[in-house]
This record gives C-alpha cells, sequence and structure tokens, in this order.
C-alpha cells in the first residue's frame, strides 16, 4: 500500500511563527519534536503521517490519529515510522518504508505499507 502527501513549507513557516514549537504538538509527540529543526522539517513530518495514514487506507481520522504514527530517524539519519498495536495488528503489517523530500516551497512524502492481509481484504478496508 502506497501514500503521498506534499505540503507548503509557507504554511509552515506561519505556523511556528505565530505559534512556536508548541504547536507541533498538534501532530507530532516530544521525541518527534526534537527532531524537528525549522519550517521545513516540520512539514515533512506533517506530510509524512498524512502520507502513512493514506496508505493505510483510512486517512488522519479515529482509527488512526497523529499519534498513532511515531517518526523517528535510523543512524543513517534517513526517515522511518512505526505505528501503533492497533493498526500493525489489525493491517498485519510486516514491513514499512518511508521518504521525505523538499524543494523549493515544497515538502513531500511517500509511505509504503506491506502487510500479510489478502488482496479482498486489502481492498475491503
Amino acid at each position: 500500500m502506497i501514500g503521498i502527501d506534499i505540503v507548503r513549507i509557507k504554511r509552515f513557516e506561519a505556523f511556528l511563527k505565530k505559534y512556536d514549537k508548541k504547536a507541533l504538538k498538534k501532530y507530532l509527540d516530544e521525541d518527534e519534536i526534537k527532531l524537528v529543526k525549522n519550517a521545513q522539517s516540520a512539514a515533512g513530518f506533517f506530510a509524512a503521517k498524512e502520507a502513512v495514514s493514506k496508505a493505510l487506507g483510512l486517512g488522519i481520522s479515529q482509527t488512526c490519529g497523529f499519534g498513532d504514527i511515531k517518526i523517528y530517524k535510523l543512524p543513517n539519519n534517513a526517515p522511518s515510522f512505526t505505528l501503533s498495536p492497533h493498526l500493525i495488528e489489525t493491517y498485519k503489517i510486516t514491513s514499512l518504508s518511508l521518504s521525505i523530500s523538499h524543494d523549493g516551497d515544497f515538502a513531500i512524502a511517500v509511505a509504503v505499507i506491506e502487510t500479510d492481509l489478502p488482496q479482498k481484504q486489502k481492498l475491503s478496508h
């Protein structure tokens, strides 16, 4: 399953200017906030969480909230994520991949989630 999201970095520049990093608590936890260095990374993390929720076919919802998706950095500084146990169990998730990129005014993220669910079951979620 694949999800993608793109956002304007300027939106996050204004967001941070108005509310500072405390505003990031709307979609990031304390560990994720520590990784945010600027509006680019704030925008990238937001796009990543949206992309992950889209890959699951849920969007940000009661079933999959921002807190159900945890972004972190691998030792090589590449982004990665994990999901709440209820999502891993429900969707029988076996593999996760994430790419975040920035260019000009935009941040984009692509999430790939592999599952052991039968194809028919994947389509019915």
